[in-house]
């Protein structure tokens, strides 16, 4: 027997958790994105796709199970999103950073952990990074992967600092005090036009979704 659970519909297509007996799936579908931005959804798709291909094999990531031009299918992570399993274990945030350096070495940034559903506390209490439409793999690992690697870091040492701030190093403070150039300039310009269309017009939040995607990923 197949079961199929919509987690997911906004402008860029849906998600559904698809379980048919043990095998459990994520399949995001671009195919019923809103027609004039069907062909962003293609492109976020495609840069998920390839993401996660690099990462074939590694424990903390979605296996890539299918992929064509509409439709992509993952593997289920079982698990709760950061802030609903609320980490305080020094351990989780340690295996946390090894699971970003392992995943910067496959020449990936992932783009998106300021998202705390992004970042999930396993039922085994490990980490693992979900959501990896804005990653960027690359064949080299220069200036500008640097700095965006630098600022994967820099957020998962905010959610650190949210959970587990004694914790911090004195080395991990001035990360945190030294945001890149990008996120500087991010900040300060493009990221309140950012807030206005997405919450003011079209009523998103970062932690949309949040409460359906703890569980399936």
């Amino acid at each position: 027997m197949v079961e199929s659970r919509l987690l997911k519909k906004d402008l860029f297509g849906e998600i559904r958790v698809v379980t048919c007996g043990d095998d459990v799936r994520l399949i995001r579908d671009a195919s019923v994105a809103r027609p004039g931005l069907r062909w962003l959804a293609r492109r976020l798709l495609q840069r998920e796709a390839r993401a996660l291909a690099a990462l074939d094999g590694l424990d903390g990531f979605p296996a890539l199970l299918v992929v064509n031009g509409d439709r992509l299918e993952r593997r289920f992570i079982a698990g709760m999103p950061m802030q609903r399993a609320r980490p305080r274990d020094p351990r989780y945030f340690k295996a946390a950073a090894a699971l970003l350096r392992r995943l910067h070495r496959a020449c990936i940034v992932h783009n998106d952990l300021a998202k705390e559903p992004n970042l999930l506390v396993t039922n085994d209490g490990q980490p693992a990074f979900v959501d990896f439409q804005l990653a960027w793999h690359t064949q080299g690992r220069g200036r500008l992967f640097r700095l965006l690697a630098h600022e994967d870091l820099r957020h998962l040492l905010k959610h650190k600092r949210s959970y587990c701030p004694e914790l911090l190093t004195r080395r991990e403070l001035a990360i945190l005090a030294n945001p890149s150039w990008p996120s500087r300039i991010w900040m300060r310009t493009i990221k309140p036009l950012y807030l206005l269309v997405t919450r003011r017009l079209l009523g998103w939040a970062d932690r949309e979704g949040a409460g359906d995607r703890g569980e399936p990923h």
